[in-house]
């Protein structure tokens, strides 16, 4: 196999273990009974805690070494609340009001959300490439949420608000640590940041305070969740990097959201319009309009 098929195939299966992930958590919150706050905060420091085991093995250094740089702590802090914290959150409490699908394509309004705050920083309008991503976005959010009727909604406003609420956790996420993994390391960085986050949350709801019912099938999805979902997901992604460019990865990443469609249908027997699908489209193409450029 060559390096570039391996790239290839380590960020189609990490994008798709994060599409599953979804669909589990839906399983869990939905048919489970589990909290989104209990699956959140277990889910968090559980994972933070391989995070920074595998980042020790891999490079034999102090992961406490970040905390003696106040900027560097400080950095941490904010990404750990206001990022990971805050899309992890987000991002099931959609799936809990809504579904897998809708709270992962709802997601990918990130770029546009980094555009916007991007032409209020410099004072300039978008470029044309960029005010179409808008469009295309705000269009395929429309049709997704109403099918194309003023007059309801497809699904919960609950779930649009998280979900919303969602991209712009995940635009503070995929924008701030930048300077902290080009100092340190990403798999450091997203260890401390899952673990403060969990920590963080351990007073709304501590891990031992558990409710819903747990099954052997329960307990293979939530096993999944933590390690294919999020620690083997995240190594293969960031992984396909030595491989192939990083912005065939990010155009790749897309694979996550249509994931997630696939496996409700599979699994959760889900069902979707015509609308969902044109809508998804849209929302998707931004993506592959913006990695052009």
């Amino acid at each position: 196999m060559t390096k570039r098929k391996k790239g290839l195939i380590m960020v189609c299966l990490g994008a798709s273990m994060w599409g599953g992930s979804g669909v589990a958590g839906q399983y869990l919150l939905q048919d489970c009974g589990f909290s989104t706050v209990w699956l959140v905060v277990s889910r968090m420091l559980l994972a933070g805690c391989l995070f920074l085991l595998i980042d020790f093995a891999l490079y034999r250094q102090n992961v406490f070494s970040i905390w003696k740089n106040k900027q560097d702590a400080r950095d941490v802090l904010l990404f750990a609340i206001f990022g990971m914290l805050a899309v992890q959150y987000t991002y099931f409490a959609c799936i809990q009001h809504g579904n897998a699908a809708a709270a992962t394509i709802l997601q990918y309004l990130m770029p546009v959300i980094i555009i916007g705050y991007t032409s209020l920083a410099t004072h300039k309008f978008p470029p044309g490439r960029e005010l179409l991503c808008v469009v295309m976005a705000i269009g395929g959010t429309f049709l997704l949420v109403t099918h194309g009727r003023l007059d309801t909604l497809s699904i919960p406003l609950a779930a649009l608000l998280w979900g919303l609420g969602s991209a712009f956790a995940a635009a503070f996420y995929t924008t701030q640590p930048k300077r902290l993994i080009r100092k340190w390391r990403a798999t450091l960085i997203t260890g401390w940041g899952m673990l403060l986050g969990g920590l963080a949350l351990m007073p709304v709801c501590p891990p031992w305070q558990f409710s819903g019912t747990w099954s052997s099938a329960a307990a293979i999805t939530y096993a999944y969740i933590i390690i294919f979902g999020t620690v083997i997901a995240f190594g293969c992604y960031l992984g396909s990097i030595k491989y192939i460019s990083p912005t065939e990865t990010s155009l790749l990443g897309s694979i996550e959201p249509l994931s997630a469609i696939v496996f409700s249908i599979l699994f959760l027997h889900a069902s979707f319009a015509p609308m969902d699908y044109l809508g998804t489209a849209l929302i998707l193409s931004t993506v592959f309009v913006l990695a052009k450029k």
